[in-house]
Parts: structure tokens; sequence; C-alpha cells
């Protein structure tokens, strides 16, 4: 019987939708990747990895030259590097560029918990997604980038990027939810 590849991975890696998170900590990253193909999804094109910690909206980016999972994983490593608090967790879709063994031994090893959204439920993952508008479209937009000049450029932008995203621009958190008759 044939085995779709990475389906036993994905059993292991617990699904986490948005309605489950409750972590009150600072740490805990939901991280997703932008594409950069300008309207045309053929060939090889950059993308944009992005991840937000949820208690505090601290994003990072990095552009990445492919969505290969090595590529990806490295980009994950200088951002981790970078950020000044501990990195407790990863929430990602479940693309292959994330769901891999590289990430998953990775994470084992350094104790960081590793969940997953439920395939085609961007709501699962509302925190990223809000900065995947507001930062990266806002900032670089909808156009094709794919060569190496191009990804060190999105690099160089983000460098400065993250800094005043981060440290000038004020973050708005809800603070409580009421249901009343069938609305929230």
């Amino acid at each position: 019987s044939y085995t779709k590849p990475g389906t036993l991975l994905k059993s292991q890696i617990p699904i986490r939708t948005f309605a489950q998170w409750n972590e009150n900590k600072v740490g805990f990253f939901e991280m997703d990747l932008v594409g950069h193909e300008g309207g045309n999804a053929q060939g090889s094109f950059a993308f944009t990895l992005n991840m937000t910690d949820v208690k505090t909206g601290w994003s990072e980016q990095m552009a990445v030259a492919n969505k290969g999972q090595h590529a990806v994983f490295a980009a994950i490593k200088i951002i981790r590097a970078r950020i000044f608090f501990q990195l407790l967790g990863v929430d990602s879709d479940s693309g292959s560029e994330f769901i891999n063994g590289i990430l998953y031994r990775y994470c084992i090893r350094e104790k960081i918990t590793f969940t997953r959204g439920r395939p085609n439920k961007k709501n699962d993952n509302p925190f990223i997604e809000q900065k995947n508008d507001s930062i990266v479209r806002r900032w670089v937009g909808y156009k094709r980038y794919e060569t190496e000049e191009q990804v060190k450029l999105l690099n160089d932008l983000y460098e400065l990027l993250r800094l005043y995203t981060n440290f000038f621009l004020p973050v708005q958190k809800l603070i409580k939810k009421e249901r009343i008759g069938s609305k929230v």
C-alpha cells in the first residue's frame, strides 16, 4: 500500500487551532511563507519567512530563494539567533517546507513545541496572516522576486524594517471576548 510522503510525520505534529491558543508567555511563534511570484507561479521565485510571537506581536522576516526545507530551516535558525527571548514554540501550516524531518528533529532536540494548523484553514494562524499583510505585502508588495540579488535586497530591507515595526509601531491586543446571543 502507498503512504503519501510526510503523512506519518504529520501525525506526530499536533494540530493547534486559533481557539486552542492559550500561551500566555513570550516565545510562542506562528510562522508562514509568503510567495513573491508576481502572479505567475511557474518557475523558481523567492519567499519571505514570516514569524510572529503571539503574546507580544514581535515579528521577524527573512527572504529565502525558494521554499525548500533546507532554505526555510536555515532562515528559522537565523531568526531564532536574532530574537532576544527564548523560542518556546512554533506553529506553522501543513506545508512540506515546515513539516519535515529536519525541523521536527531540531524542535525535539531544542525542546521547542512544534504544532501545525489544519490544511486550508488560515484562521488557525491569524497572528501571522495579519503580519503577512501589514508587513510583507505592505512593504514588499506583490511583484515577482527571483534572483539572488533581489533576495539580498529583501533581506537588507527586512533588517531595517524589523527595527521600525517592532520598536516604533504600536500593537493592539484583544483584551476579552463576550458572547451575546449568537454573536461574539
